[in-house]
């Protein structure tokens, strides 16, 4: 048992941006790329995860602390620091049983796809971090780890169908043929569904608003720089910066939104000639099926709605933090949340004014969440000793990915306690789960008909 678990840490020590690119080195092989080639697609695509890593890195350490300062400027003291996801990881994999979550996930992948409950052949196994997160915090809820591997099991099933059913939203974004994104923090996307469809029916919001359609209408100011640097000039006055300050921070913007379309590119070269190889290798063999390639969200790093999306909710997060009654987190680790930002442009096809709206509107329930999961997140770290903390001190993450789906899942885990309002919760969600697959398709349908008259 520890020789496996010890080959499994040698795996994930070696990070995305080789374990991915090895992983389709070796899939590359598999449908019969010439060698040169699937070994070139794959380090173009260990340069873009690290050249993504980066440039988020990079806007991180600007927006991190200018958001910091503005917390401090209001005087509010808030009990749970800010751990980010990083931290959250370091949770996880501290769990005596997390190398076993790689099976599990493999095991449901290809069972889904022999049984034709999937397309999607999600290679994206590094981020499995997340469905052991889930467990461990279902343990913390329910004290089970039968309960714990049960529900990080469906979120492997959800993942899968939400891939398949966003595959086409995302190569038109994307203009990546046969890739999808089996990151579990689209779960989320069932809860912002209806609130795209509501928006539908809107005056002013029933138009598709864009960063194109930005550019058509206020020229130079859409351009990526020039957003980014106003958007992070905006954010340097109000954590009242110096003047100095606040232009160096502007700069830091408009270069971070220069480059993430820079480094998005490199996926497109990186996965489109895998892409082709695997669509051709499959034709052949499974006559009739579509298959599609399940990676991590950086493949849609190159919308720049997201990273407009993402600045804008930097202050608007931290004005709720402050005001809303009963949050306990100050956020800064994961300040910048992608954890809604990605699902909104898939819901809203990257409408970039509802993308706002939802954020803002979602929020709440993000700062709520993870105050909710402070106290278990906050025991974990004092008994995996994997995080230090000091006396009295409590952690959490501010934008905890899908956290309706873990607090709700984790409840209805908990019926084996006793508790009911779990179930009831779960029901009223898949549901809701239900309708987005069903809306989801009927777009696909739509995307698929643009497609045949252009």
């Amino acid at each position: 048992m520890d020789a496996i678990q010890s080959i499994f840490q040698f795996i994930l020590d070696m990070g995305a941006s080789v374990f991915v690119p090895l992983i389709l080195l070796i899939m590359g092989l598999i449908v019969r790329m010439k060698f040169k080639d699937a070994f070139v697609s794959a380090l173009t695509l260990g340069v873009a995860f690290v050249g993504m890593n980066l440039v988020v890195g990079f806007m991180m350490d600007s927006i991190g602390p200018a958001a910091q300062q503005f917390v401090e400027n209001t005087g509010i003291q808030l009990n749970a620091i800010d751990g980010g996801w990083t931290s959250m990881a370091t949770l996880a994999w501290a769990w005596p049983l997390a190398f076993l979550m790689f099976p599990f996930q493999i095991g449901v992948n290809l069972l889904m796809l022999f049984t034709r409950q999937t397309n999607t052949l999600n290679v994206d196994l590094w981020n499995v971090w997340g469905k052991i997160f889930t467990a461990v915090l279902v343990i913390g809820v329910t004290g089970s780890t039968t309960a714990a591997f049960a529900v990080a099991v469906i979120q492997m099933f959800i993942e899968l169908k939400i891939a398949d059913v966003n595959q086409k939203q995302i190569e038109k974004l994307t203009n990546i043929p046969g890739v999808t994104t089996t990151h579990s923090m689209n779960i989320i996307a069932v809860l912002l569904y209806p609130l795209n469809r509501l928006m539908d029916f809107i005056p002013g919001l029933n138009k598709q608003i864009n960063a194109n359609w930005l550019k058509e209408k206020i020229g130079v100011f859409a351009e990526n720089h020039v957003m980014g640097f106003i958007i992070a000039v905006l954010l340097g006055i109000f954590a009242r910066y110096s003047v100095q300050e606040t232009l160096i921070l502007g700069v830091q913007g408009a270069t971070a939104l220069t480059l993430f379309p820079m480094v998005a590119k490199l996926f497109m070269q990186a996965l489109a000639p895998l892409s082709d190889a695997t669509s051709d290798f499959m034709k052949k063999r499974f006559k009739g099926r579509k298959f599609f390639i399940g990676l991590d969200w950086p493949i849609l790093a190159g919308c720049n709605e997201v990273w407009v999306t993402t600045i804008l909710l930097v202050p608007i997060t931290l004005v709720l933090a402050v005001i809303l009654p009963g949050n306990n987190i100050l956020p800064f680790a994961g300040i910048i949340n992608l954890s809604i930002a990605v699902p909104a442009l898939l819901v809203t096809g990257g409408n970039l004014l509802r993308m706002i709206i939802i954020g803002t509107l979602g929020t709440p329930l993000f700062l709520y969440m993870a105050t909710e999961f402070t106290p278990t997140i906050t025991q974990l770290a004092l008994d995996t000793k994997a995080i230090e903390l000091s006396a009295g001190q409590m952690i959490s993450w501010s934008t905890i990915e899908y956290p309706a789906f873990r607090y709700i899942f984790a409840h209805a885990a908990n019926i084996i306690n006793g508790e009911f309002i779990g179930i009831i919760l779960a029901v009223l969600w898949l549901g809701l789960f239900a309708w987005y697959i069903k809306g989801m398709k009927e777009r696909t349908k739509a995307l698929e008909a643009e497609e045949k008259s252009a």
